[in-house]
């Protein structure tokens, strides 16, 4: 792509725009346009604004009139986009493990991208550098039961039974879902740690119409509903917990909501999908919580949980990976001098790169390297943060 206006960053190869929205329902209205200009669209609705992700100049130009006449700005500090990067000897060896463990595609660089452009890409590199120990740093998959059950990945370790261990030792938690609640008026919902709905649409009209009945549902109660808008589907999701009482600190029921909204997309004739919903997130071993946690919540720009005995921290407008801290065993010397075998990337637009960088830096990190438009950081332990920096053109 070209020259694509001051409203668009291109992150990871793709056009995005990020555009302030006062609430859901206008948010909705902006997506609904959307769609009209284009349905392969990747967009993204939120209580406080749009991201949108195109494929042509054209459409990123018709995207950005169709805000501008709703009075919605655009907001490149609003853009990011985190990636896991797993480094092994052997990369063909442990593809088949995260493929299956994910449910992820395979795309033309051998890397693992989630389907619905939802959840954080899993990028494997080769590396020659030998590092036996476990790493501090691990995935939670949780995905519904069926789909875990068909995995054929060895028998399940761990003090709750869920582990797996790709061919180098890393190891990752599938955790088998649940549904909602026992009601059938929320049989079309999902507990993976999120509640989730997919819904299968036939048109972008139809798609439009569901974004704004479960838009102007939420907001009527003021719960911040995740509306996802991929081709020929709508994703209504909770985010991580919120489903629960102590997590949203609202005076409602998320089940009564959800009933709601099943109904709602029911009586457009959307069909739920009970196979796509996942939720991933990154788990952190640390042997000082607080100043770890410090650290990501800086560099990454995220906002902790609400819950007090919570370490969970998350992106602001719900687009970005999960981070969770354990404390680590002190008593593991060599593990945590040994350097991850995964690791984290960030991309952020060029202009605000440098101040990501300096941010993390102040908040305890070490800056490790550094070459044109790319740093290597390190938390206080020696977990690493890889910042790279994009611009308005390809």
């Amino acid at each position: 792509m070209a020259e694509i206006g001051t409203d668009w960053r291109m992150l990871d190869g793709v056009a995005t725009a990020w555009f302030d929205a006062p609430s859901l329902i206008e948010a909705a209205e902006l997506a609904g346009r959307i769609l009209e200009v284009s349905a392969d669209v990747a967009v993204d609705v939120r209580a406080t604004g749009v991201r949108a992700r195109v494929g042509s100049d054209d459409v990123a130009e018709a995207v950005s009139t169709a805000a501008q006449e709703l009075g919605l700005v655009a907001n490149p500090a609003g853009l990011q986009q985190l990636s896991v990067v797993l480094e092994s000897p052997d990369p063909d060896a442990v593809r088949p493990f995260w493929q299956q463990a994910l449910d992820y595609a395979l795309d033309e660089e051998g890397s693992l991208a989630d389907p619905l452009r939802r959840d954080p890409a899993l990028r494997i590199r080769p590396t020659t550098e030998r590092r036996p120990l476990r790493n501090r740093i691990h995935l939670d998959v949780v995905r519904p039961t069926a789909g875990v059950e068909q995995v054929e990945l060895g028998e399940p370790t761990g003090p709750y039974g869920v582990c797996r261990t790709d061919p180098d030792g890393n190891e990752v938690d599938l955790v088998p879902g649940d549904a909602l609640g026992e009601s059938p008026g929320t049989a079309d919902w999902q507990s993976v740690f999120s509640a989730i709905a997919c819904y299968r649409t036939t048109s972008p009209a139809q798609q439009r119409d569901l974004a704004a009945a479960a838009a102007a549902l939420a907001h009527d109660v003021g719960f911040p509903l995740l509306v996802d808008l991929r081709p020929g589907l709508v994703v209504l999701d909770s985010g991580k917990d919120r489903w629960e009482k102590d997590a949203h600190g609202l005076a409602l029921e998320f089940t009564d909501l959800a009933a709601r909204l099943q109904a709602a997309a029911r009586d457009l004739g959307a069909t739920a999908d009970p196979a796509l919903p996942r939720f991933v997130q990154l788990f952190l071993d640390a042997a000082d919580v607080p100043a770890v946690r410090a650290f990501w919540l800086a560099a990454l720009g995220y906002t902790p949980d609400r819950r007090d005995w919570n370490s969970d921290i998350n992106d602001p407008r719900r687009l970005n990976v999960d981070l969770v801290f354990q404390e680590i065993d002190l008593s593991e010397t060599e593990r945590r001098r040994q350097r991850n075998r995964i690791h984290v990337e960030l991309a952020v637009p060029s202009d605000l790169a440098q101040a990501r960088v300096a941010a993390a830096v102040a908040a305890g990190g070490r800056l490790l390297g550094e070459s044109t438009g790319r740093w290597l950081v390190a938390d206080p332990e020696g977990n690493e943060l890889v910042v790279t920096a994009h611009g308005r053109s390809a």
